[in-house]
């Protein structure tokens, strides 16, 4: 396993002063830092602590400091290294849903699912397996997306739904909420066909709480998918098989988006902003407005804008009453 570089925590005023003063008997070379209320730095580690109650320690010889230093003598306790056995959850066996492309004027919406066991999550530990939000390089989502799919053990499934397709299901179901939930649904059901390939059987199923009632993925499920235990909570891609599903879905969210630039002759950048602006108005020019139905999600008001159609007013959300 790598060893750690970089570790942040919060701390007291009391365990701020008792590390001040630990770093000053260790002779620690003191530094300025903005909006630091100390910093200090050896050869092989720098450690700021901001106003705001934050510890960062970054460097080599950050995994030795926090083991032998930070935990031991300032936070009394030993987490680093235990975090399994601190939280047994953390190697049940269960499986993940993540979705990519929901922010995508262009590009397909895409919903995979991944089930790993201790064995699974053992063979991730040096991998680098975390939220494809914090993963810039197409290539490196590319690189881990085979990984994940050929680890043993590990089971996967996707649900892609292609542009054409996704604007019928919206128009049907007016709501991206409950488009997610159906494919998060599918997923799971899927998933839950293959449990002969899963040993042990997944005891839960992970998604992100994208809607503000946690029922809308469960009203979606069919017979198998009701059978497992679903947990939606926020930041669910902390847990490394959503973290994994996120990589899947990420990957042939931008396979799909290659494909169609591929077969329109036609740069359709990612996301929404004035480029995917400019871009939908030229391929508007260049193939028709009924052609947009083919490249890109129709609800977007950049799809209006490429059209030269007027934009409905915004209207200002409200949080409902319950």
């Amino acid at each position: 396993m790598k060893p750690l570089t970089i570790h942040t925590c919060k701390l007291t005023d009391d365990q701020a002063s008792a590390l001040k003063v630990a770093l000053l008997a260790r002779h620690w070379k003191p530094r300025d830092m903005p909006y630091a209320r100390f910093a200090f730095e050896s050869d092989k580690t720098n450690i700021v602590f901001y106003e705001s109650g934050k510890l960062v320690v970054q460097g080599k010889g950050t995994q030795e400091f926090v083991e032998f230093v930070l935990e031991p003598e300032i936070l009394q306790q030993a987490k680093l290294g235990y975090e399994t056995i601190l939280n047994p959850d953390l190697l049940l066996p269960r499986i993940g849903v993540d979705e990519s492309g929901k922010g995508d004027f262009f590009g397909p919406l895409c919903i995979a699912g991944v089930y790993v066991n201790e064995q699974v999550i053992a063979a991730w530990k040096e991998a680098g397996i975390r939220d494809s939000k914090n993963i810039s390089s197409d290539n490196k989502i590319s690189d881990l997306a085979e990984l994940i799919r050929q680890t043993p053990g590990c089971v996967v499934d996707s649900v892609v739904v292609g542009n054409e397709a996704y604007n019928r299901l919206y128009t049907k179901m007016r709501s991206v909420n409950t488009l997610l939930a159906w494919g998060h649904a599918r997923v799971i059901e899927n998933l839950m066909g293959k449990r002969y390939q899963m040993n042990p059987p997944p005891v839960k199923a992970i998604s992100d709480q994208f809607a503000a009632s946690k029922s809308v993925i469960e009203k979606a499920l069919m017979t198998q998918g009701k059978e497992i235990q679903l947990v939606q909570r926020h930041k669910a891609e902390e847990d490394i098989a959503v973290a994994a599903a996120s990589i899947l879905a990420r990957d042939a969210f931008v396979k799909g988006l290659a494909k169609l630039e591929k077969d329109f002759a036609l740069k359709l950048p990612k996301g929404a902003s004035a480029a995917v602006d400019a871009a939908a108005k030229h391929f508007v020019a260049e193939r028709g407005a009924g052609e947009l139905q083919r490249v890109s999600k129709l609800h977007f008001r950049t799809a209006l804008r490429a059209q030269g159609l007027p934009e409905p007013p915004k209207t200002e959300w409200r949080k409902s009453k319950s």
